[in-house]
């Protein structure tokens, strides 16, 4: 299985498990509440949408990392194109901080 395989097999558990919000306005309520351990942004993800979402968490320090495509993230949550998730449980937040380092140094 490849990297990319797992990190969208664990994004799938997390949302199997209730541990992931989609969409932007949700994600950034949930990093304003410092509830968000780790957020996702799609590679595709419109520069508005990107400096926003990249800004918001750098003002209340959540480790923001980007991966995938719009496609990509919104298949392995089982729903249709989404541009950002927030994870909100420390254990799937650091498993996938490391596969994605791993998946971007390879």
């Amino acid at each position: 299985m490849t990297l990319e395989q797992q990190i969208l097999n664990l994004i799938g558990l997390a949302t199997r498990a209730r541990k992931i919000v989609t969409g932007e306005e949700l994600v950034i309520r949930e990093v304003r509440r410092q509830q968000a351990k780790l957020v996702l942004l799609a590679n595709d993800a419109s520069a508005n949408t990107a400096k926003k979402v990249t800004d918001k968490c750098a003002s209340y320090n959540v480790d923001l990392d980007v991966f995938g495509n719009r496609y990509d993230l919104g298949h392995a949550t089982g729903k249709e194109a989404r541009v950002v998730l927030a994870i909100m449980d420390n254990g799937f937040a650091k498993k996938l901080a490391s596969l994605i380092n791993e998946y971007n140094r390879g």
